[in-house]
């Protein structure tokens, strides 16, 4: 299974890891990086936010969509 934790990586090339995994090591593990935009402490909840919403956009824009929000919309 699949994990993300969140880590800062380091000028020395070391990872720091900012929440620590759950599951001790012993050994080599094979691991995924993305490097990210920004400095540490950067809203990381936008780049999950802007990753789906060119997906989302298509229910969004539906006219069953605006049908069924419209008894929110004040003016509708």
């Amino acid at each position: 299974m699949l994990r993300t934790y969140e880590a800062l990586l380091q000028p020395n090339g070391q990872i720091q890891f900012l929440d620590h995994p759950a599951e001790s090591s012993e050994g080599p593990r094979h691991v995924l990086v993305t490097f990210t935009e920004g400095t540490p402490g950067a809203d990381m909840a936008a780049c999950g936010a802007k990753l789906s919403e060119s997906a989302l956009a298509e229910d969004w824009l539906r006219e069953e969509e605006d049908i069924a929000w419209a008894h929110l919309q004040a003016g509708k």
